[in-house]
């Protein structure tokens, strides 16, 4: 089905685009869908394309973009698959394999988030340092795709220092205010337990959420550099005496979609 995909898009793309090859990939979280509006050249709904699911949550539409960003080549998802969908764990991350063979280089995942750490307010932007499974599954079990990468990948460094240090600088120069922390992926849909939030918090997290790790997991794996960026949304339960609600979270991601705009087309330039 992979190769079947992938073929199916460069005949697309060849179509629409004639030779553009993304070098760069997005996965854009809650409230960033508009920075696929804003620069598409191409979009193929994912209803169109072979072993693509669609995304029902709100907020999210289920389109895969073409565009170019500050002279780069990009492909963005604007909508993921979660695994709390009911999707298996392969089809989450299938498009970040299609990703790999399209030729893409750099992976930019953002996500909406729960700030566990109590220095952190709604509407901050969290360069994800590091992250913790805590989702019970691993995207790499299963047969191994040699092709692709090795059966026992390093996960020592999935998110690049090196571009670490470059959002770093490039949000510094934009005056846009940064925080650095671990990123707590859990299956989900419910929102944590004040007790799960405390265990997050004793075990090494900043931030709580439902994506994003098994997307960089299969990234590093296949041999891309991995950029994470979250958009913390709230304060996890036991942080917050708030109920926590999913309208919340669309909110705080209003409130900080521009900055995040900003700070990712900049990054982009900057690969």
């Amino acid at each position: 089905m992979l190769n079947a995909t992938v073929d199916f898009l460069k005949c697309k793309i060849n179509e629409n685009l004639g030779d553009f090859l993304p070098d760069v990939g997005i996965v854009l979280g809650s409230g960033l869908g508009e920075l696929a509006d804003e620069y598409c050249k191409f979009a193929i709904p994912y209803s169109e394309i072979p072993g693509f699911e669609t995304s029902h949550v709100s907020g999210h539409k289920s389109r895969l973009v073409f565009a170019e960003i500050n002279g780069k080549k990009v492909v963005m998802m604007q909508g993921r698959f979660h695994f709390y969908e009911g999707h298996s764990i392969q089809k989450v991350v299938f498009p970040i394999k299609v990703m790999k063979k399209l030729g893409v280089k750099t992976v930019i995942l953002t996500n909406a988030a729960g700030g566990v750490n109590p220095a952190f307010n709604p509407s901050d932007l969290m360069i994800i340092t590091d992250h913790i499974n805590n989702m019970g599954v691993n995207p790499l079990i299963g047969p191994n795709d040699d092709e692709m990468g090795i059966r026992f990948p390093d996960m020592s460094e999935v998110y690049s220092q090196k571009h670490i240090n470059m959002v770093k600088k490039t949000a510094s120069k934009l005056g846009i205010d940064t925080q650095e922390g671990v990123y707590m992926a859990l299956t989900g849909p419910s929102y944590e337990t004040p007790a799960e939030v405390k265990m997050a918090r004793i075990i090494g997290a900043d931030a709580v959420g439902m994506s994003t790790v098994p997307e960089a997991t299969v990234a590093k794996w296949a041999g891309m550099d991995v950029i994470g960026i979250s958009c913390i949304c709230n304060s996890a339960a036991g942080v917050s005496t708030v109920a926590l609600a999913h309208e919340d979270v669309i909110r705080a991601a209003n409130v900080a979609k521009d900055r995040f705009k900003t700070l990712v087309k900049e990054v982009i330039g900057n690969l």
